[in-house]
């Protein structure tokens, strides 16, 4: 499977995401195919490592491409929300903490959980098949203005209303159930000429359903609060989102916590001085604009194209 895996904006992970100390500790809080992971443990020979992920199928597939690393690597298999919402309360600190929002081509071409377009597979969905509702659930029993606003708001659906009457109409005959017979109904529920564009026709509402089921957008805000929190004095938190709802959370949470500089401490521009006494960790934003990957890298992974990377560092 890793050979159809490829790590997004890897060369600028690491060029941007540097440790602290050279035993510091690294948080990948979206563990995927380790390869991030991987090239860090590598770069930095006393670097450590947490690998966190909530699909214990990919979870096995990257601890065995880390078993060489030993006990420098440790795993946990859970939401990243969950993980920093207890890792923020103990003593140790991270010096690095990566996100890469993006799903890997495991979950696409291997897991059979409803991620893909391509093929007829159980209209799933879930990173942790243990844990939620499955899309099936959202697709059978949301009513037509349930749909439509989670198409709205999750897939940015130009035809959200278009789609979510026909879903309602297609389901009275049987339940919706897989992910060819919800393809199809899309397919046929918007305009002609937006049926054969550049991206099939049902991509954004998959994102949406896909984001309503594991509750993306919420974890992001919650993950990336406690993240920033658990950061080590001089620590670097990095995001790769993949559409703009991911990256505006990013963005939104990186400049609530920049600092102005004062008496040339500090060379990033800010937003908001951070009021003293104030709790929350102050954030030095070191991209003031996203990093975008390469042409070089676009043209041997065209699904890098959407990827964002921001950057942010602890100001103490």
């Amino acid at each position: 499977m890793d050979g159809h895996h490829v790590s997004v904006m890897l060369r600028e992970t690491l060029e941007w995401l540097r440790p602290p100390a050279p035993d510091s500790l690294m948080v990948d809080a979206t563990l995927g195919l380790a390869g991030h992971s991987a090239a860090f443990l590598e770069r930095y020979p006393s670097l450590r490592l947490w690998g966190v992920d909530a699909d214990a199928e990919v979870q096995a597939i990257a601890r065995a491409r880390l078993s060489p690393y030993g006990d420098r690597v440790r795993f946990a298999n859970e939401y990243f929300d969950d993980f920093f919402g207890e890792f923020r309360k103990g003593g140790e600190k991270a010096g690095v903490v990566l996100f890469d929002f993006g799903l890997s081509m495991y979950h696409f071409r291997e897991s059979r959980r409803g991620f893909s377009l391509q093929g007829d597979e159980q209209l799933d969905m879930r990173l942790d098949p243990g844990t939620g509702r499955p899309a099936s659930a959202l697709v059978n029993g949301m009513n037509e203005r349930e749909l439509a606003k989670l198409l709205e708001e999750y897939g940015e659906e130009p035809f959200a209303w278009r789609i979510a009457q026909a879903i309602v109409r297609e389901r009275k005959g049987a339940p919706i159930e897989s992910t060819g017979r919800l393809a199809d109904i899309i397919r046929g529920a918007v305009p002609a000429a937006a049926r054969h564009g550049r991206i099939h026709p049902a991509t954004r509402s998959f994102q949406a359903f896909r984001i309503a089921v594991n509750d993306e957008l919420g974890r992001i805000r919650r993950a990336l609060d406690d993240a920033i929190e658990s950061l080590a004095p001089g620590g670097v938190v990095g995001a790769i989102s993949f559409h703009s709802l991911e990256d505006r959370i990013v963005k939104l949470a990186f400049r609530e916590r920049a600092v102005r500089p004062e008496r040339g401490r500090f060379k990033d521009a800010a937003v908001t001085p951070i009021p003293l006494g104030e709790v929350k960790r102050g954030l030095l934003v070191l991209t003031k604009k996203p990093l975008e990957p390469g042409e070089d890298e676009v043209s041997a992974n065209p699904a890098s194209r959407s990827a964002k990377f921001r950057v942010a560092k602890a100001a103490d």
